[in-house]
């Protein structure tokens, strides 16, 4: 199975769509996949404060292990990252038209209201892994 189907298969299975992404890719570099599991718990569903697209904050996890280095303490050293993280959220908008959870799922899950619309309307089982496979495909993409 590829990884992109992988990740999208655990999201389907109940992960987060952060830890979808983190726990598939984080562990080639370096990161075991049960700690991926645990950094990326928080991050689902745009943080769960209704913000970034989770599937694009385990991506930017996973390219921290990928372009950070030693000298990551620094601001020099963070630039690589963060031009790679810039580059996977503009190439992640051009596909879904936003990279905010609420703009792509046309509700707000961090609220109980956006839930039950959310919930209701099938958006998280009928768009989320979707959202999840394109974050996949750009930073396998990425990665090289």
């Amino acid at each position: 199975m590829s990884q992109v189907k992988e990740a999208v298969e655990l999201f389907k299975s109940g992960c987060a769509c952060s830890q979808a992404i983190a726990a598939v890719y984080c562990p080639a570099r370096g990161l075991p996949r049960p700690q991926a599991l645990q950094v990326a718990a928080g991050f689902g569903g745009g943080m769960h404060l209704g913000s970034t697209c989770g599937a694009l904050t385990g991506a930017f996890m996973v390219l921290g292990l990928a372009r950070g280095g030693a000298d990551s303490g620094t601001r020099e050293g963070r630039q690589p990252v963060y031009n790679a993280v810039a580059d996977l959220a503009r190439r992640f908008a051009a596909r879904n038209g936003s990279t905010d959870c609420p703009e792509l799922l046309g509700c707000d899950i961090s609220t109980a209201e956006g839930m039950k619309k959310a919930q209701e309307s099938g958006v998280m089982k009928s768009l989320c892994p979707k959202l999840v496979q394109d974050a996949a495909e750009i930073l396998e993409e990425m990665l090289g």
